[in-house]
């Protein structure tokens, strides 16, 4: 009893294997995975522009932050020899 269940389930594998083959290779199925690619490229797209988007605004802010860096540097060397030059001067 067992090696007859065994071929049969054997049998029933190869035919679904075999209509799922068949299913996979359609027209309709070829045309769902064109479709399901484009889309796909399409996400792609979208993608890259978000990211493009975000380089742009990190170069913004990092350009920003050296900026500021650039005029602390100078408002501190301007307060030393304005603390130098008071302290040059009143002695």
């Amino acid at each position: 009893m067992n090696l007859y269940k065994g071929l049969a389930l054997f049998a029933g594998g190869v035919l679904f294997g075999s209509a799922g083959l068949k299913l996979l290779s359609s027209k309709d199925a070829k045309k769902a995975y064109t479709h399901a690619t484009a889309a796909v490229l399409r996400m792609k797209d979208s993608v890259m522009e978000t990211v493009t988007s975000v380089q742009e605004n990190t170069a913004d802010v990092l350009a920003s932050a050296k900026e500021i860096n650039e005029q602390r540097a100078q408002a501190e060397e301007t307060a030393e020899v304005e603390t130098a030059a008071e302290a040059h001067a009143g002695t």
